[in-house]
């Protein structure tokens, strides 16, 4: 029951990619892409420092943390830059696939060395092939 749990919130957490895509790039048409990625990221502070109100013992250890995780901020502001450039040009559907490919290809790379103290998952041929297929399918979404 765990691991379907599992799957269903990190099926949730696509479609929180999906729906939340669309939204910024709105934001970004309508005050520009800097101003918006302010947005959207002052916002995820807010919500973000509501939860940690209601469980605030996990934020006292944030002097353990290693110094280059605090870039991980400039991954978000990419993400954002990138789905107000692709989407008025691209559609969001395309959007969204060229997004899974880099995300999926990356996490490959990332189980594959071991990378970011994630834990190592050697590259076999199902995973090679999975890669395959989803560039197949990213190409065929965006025909």
């Amino acid at each position: 029951m765990a691991s379907v749990l599992t799957l269903l919130i990190g099926i949730l957490g696509g479609v929180a990619v999906g729906i939340q895509t669309p939204i910024a790039s709105t934001i970004g048409k309508r005050v520009g892409s800097s101003a918006g990625s302010l947005i959207v990221h002052v916002s995820g502070a807010v919500f973000s420092a509501i939860l940690v109100l209601r469980d605030p013992e996990g934020i006292r250890q944030i002097n353990t943390l290693p110094a280059w995780t605090y870039i991980v901020g400039l991954f978000g502001v990419v993400l954002y830059l990138t789905i107000n450039y692709t989407i008025p040009r691209l559609g969001a559907t395309t959007a969204i696939a060229l997004i899974i490919v880099g995300q999926l290809s990356v996490g490959l790379l990332i189980d594959t060395f071991g990378l970011f103290e994630v834990a190592p998952k050697p590259i076999s041929g199902t995973r090679i092939a999975a890669v395959v297929f989803l560039l197949i399918g990213g190409y065929l979404i965006i025909q």
